[in-house]
């Protein structure tokens, strides 16, 4: 039983460990073979472990190193805004409301205002108050369209005083277009202007007279060539050269000339319109150019002479220089221009060519460069000279003019001023007027035709036909304005016995332009003696409603040039009836002068006038012949 049954044992054994070797072999080779694998697996796994930890702290290292760069350039952004901030510039912010947020140390330098003064306050307190509205209009319109704007600004400093500025403007949007902030930046020109002005001074004003030199000049009449042809109205160039100025250098030396010339310039400056240039050319010599004198070259002529007299008349007033006294004359030649095609070169010509004619001629004279002009000229001088002795010589004359109501009975009369000239006869009054109030003679013939006028009414008030008249006579503006004026009136009342309350002065609208305060002062004390007023030539010149209503007047005379063209021209009519129903509103009296004719009167009683003058009712006659007419 053992045996074979032992047998068995023995023989199974062998086969076991065969299969147990190669179970354990397979195992080995299997754990050789996997051992490699999990190697490979722990070290690719922990490679790759390493990779990302590594390339995490890479990450981290590139995001901090980018944001260290950033911090760093937005330092050096910090430090350079900082320096642009505070530039030679002064800067200033605002909110969108325009209230400052922060300026710089600049514009404190600049404007005196710390930084603690101006925040939260408006910008406009630098204003200098030289800009009208208009002007901050168009500076916002422009930074509200273009987002921007810059130009010259004058701005106050903290002491008060203003300056010129440089201004820029610009407005500041967000990523949504909203507005931000305002930046300003600004910088004062001072300096910049003042040599501007420097450099425009040396380059077209004299250095020693202060007045525009040759070249300023030059661009003066070009411009004035030009508006001449624009609007046809005449202009005139002067030159003028001072009479043996020479002798004036080599007597008292050039410190003293110079003096001279400086005193002259002033003097000549005080007798010319501002529109007016004058100019000294050099050496002794000076021009004046004047502009826009009218389109009547009559009457051009007349002003131009006008003022050439008076450039004349204060050459030779007496100028101290040193310890005694020193008179002066000059020579002035004229020319006109309104022709298309003068050149500033013929114009210059021309006026040199009238100076030495007047030098020729004698010195201390003025010529004309056209020869009718010249001649014109030289008869008004004649004229004039003659007047001057018109009245010591007795060869003024007062004719009457009849004053007449509704029914034709004589109520009044006007004392009119005639010239009877020795060798021209009766002088038109029209041309003598003028000339004796250019010259001022009007005063002392106004004066004469006063008096005259009141012996004539003290010899009327014993006529029973002539006593009820009243007997109105012109006076002239520089006569009323004789600080005396007043004066005389009453000296020459009381001297001839003539009742004040048959007297009527006669002024003009001219009167009253300048100090009407006085005129009225004036009146008042005349109207206390009696004597009335009325306003010659209404509707001709100022024509203010407020004097109407302040001045003591009387009487309204419609001048003859309404009453003329009255029944031909609309206007006309309209204006005179106006006048007439404004008298009556004012309570005045009117009279209308000029009437000619039947229907000129028909048509003025219509409308209410009451009152007449003109050669329909008789020509102006002496006081003899008068009185047998009104007899």
């Amino acid at each position: 039983m053992k045996g074979p049954q032992r047998e068995p044992r023995v023989a199974a054994a062998p086969r076991y460990h065969r299969i147990r070797r190669l179970a354990i072999g397979l195992t080995l080779m299997a754990m050789v073979v996997l051992a490699g694998w999990w190697q490979r697996l722990w070290l690719l796994g922990g490679g790759y472990l390493l990779v990302t930890v590594l390339g995490l702290l890479g990450l981290l290292g590139l995001l901090g190193l980018r944001h260290y760069l950033h911090l760093r350039r937005r330092e050096a952004s910090l430090r350079i805004a900082a320096l642009a901030f505070e530039t030679h510039l002064g800067m200033l912010i605002t909110d969108a409301e325009g209230r400052i947020l922060k300026v710089n140390r600049t514009f404190t330098r600049i404007t005196g205002y710390r930084e603690e003064e101006v925040v939260g306050r408006n910008p406009r307190m630098l204003s200098a108050g030289r800009h009208d509205d208009a002007f901050y209009r168009r500076l916002w319109r422009q930074v509200k369209r273009q987002g921007s704007w810059q130009g010259e600004i004058w701005s106050r400093h903290r002491s008060g005083e203003v300056f010129p500025e440089w201004l820029t403007i610009s407005a500041v949007r967000d990523d949504r277009g909203q507005l931000t902030h305002y930046v300003a930046t600004f910088s004062d020109i001072s300096r910049r202007k003042a040599a501007e002005q420097e450099i425009h001074q040396l380059a077209f004003f004299d250095p020693l007279t202060g007045l525009p030199n040759r070249r300023l000049l030059l661009d003066r009449l070009q411009s004035a060539l030009k508006d001449s042809r624009r609007n046809g109205q005449f202009g005139a160039l002067l030159y003028l050269d001072l009479d043996n100025f020479k002798r004036v250098n080599d007597s008292r030396g050039h410190h003293q000339g110079d003096e001279l010339l400086q005193h002259i310039a002033r003097q000549l400056e005080g007798v010319l319109r501002d529109v007016d240039t004058l100019a000294r050319l050099g050496g002794d010599e000076f021009a004046v150019l004047l502009q826009d004198l009218g389109q009547d070259q009559e009457e051009v002529e007349r002003v131009a002479e006008r003022v050439t007299h008076k450039l004349l008349g204060v050459l030779q007033t007496p100028v101290m220089l040193g310890a005694e006294p020193l008179t002066m004359t000059g020579s002035i030649g004229i020319t006109l221009f309104r022709d298309p095609e003068r050149t500033v070169d013929e114009v210059l010509q021309q006026a040199d060519m009238a100076l030495f004619q007047a030098k020729k001629a004698g010195r201390n004279t003025l010529s004309f460069f056209d020869p009718a002009i010249q001649a014109r000229v030289q008869a008004r001088a004649r004229l004039e000279a003659d007047l001057r002795q018109a009245l010591p010589r007795g060869q003024l004359r007062l004719h009457y003019q009849r004053q007449v109501d509704a029914d034709a009975r004589v109520c009044g009369l006007e004392a009119l001023l005639r010239w009877q000239h020795p060798e021209r006869g009766m002088v038109s009054p029209g041309e003598f007027i003028p000339l004796a109030e250019e010259s001022r003679l009007i005063i002392a013939i106004g004066d004469w035709a006063l008096e005259a006028t009141c012996r004539q009414l003290a010899r009327w008030a014993g006529e029973p036909a002539m006593a009820g008249l009243t007997v109105s006579v012109n006076v002239s503006p520089q006569q009323f304005h004789e600080p005396d004026f007043v004066e005389q009136v009453e000296a020459i009342l009381a001297r001839t016995g003539a009742p004040a309350r048959r007297l009527k002065l006669e002024v003009t609208e001219t009167l009253f332009v300048h100090d009407r305060d006085d005129a009225r002062d004036k009146m008042l004390r005349l109207k206390a003696q009696g004597v009335t007023f009325a306003l010659d030539d209404f509707g001709t010149g100022y024509s203010s409603l407020a004097y109407l209503k302040r001045l003591p007047l009387d009487q309204l005379k419609i001048d003859q040039s309404f009453v003329h063209d009255l029944l031909e021209e609309e206007a006309s009519a309209a204006i005179v009836a106006s006048t007439i129903a404004l008298a009556e509103s004012l309570g005045l009296e009117v009279i209308a002068e000029g009437v000619e004719t039947e229907a000129q009167r028909a048509w003025l009683t219509t409308h209410g006038c009451q009152a007449f003058q003109g050669y329909l009712f008789g020509r102006p006659v002496p006081a003899s012949e008068l009185m047998i007419a009104v007899a």
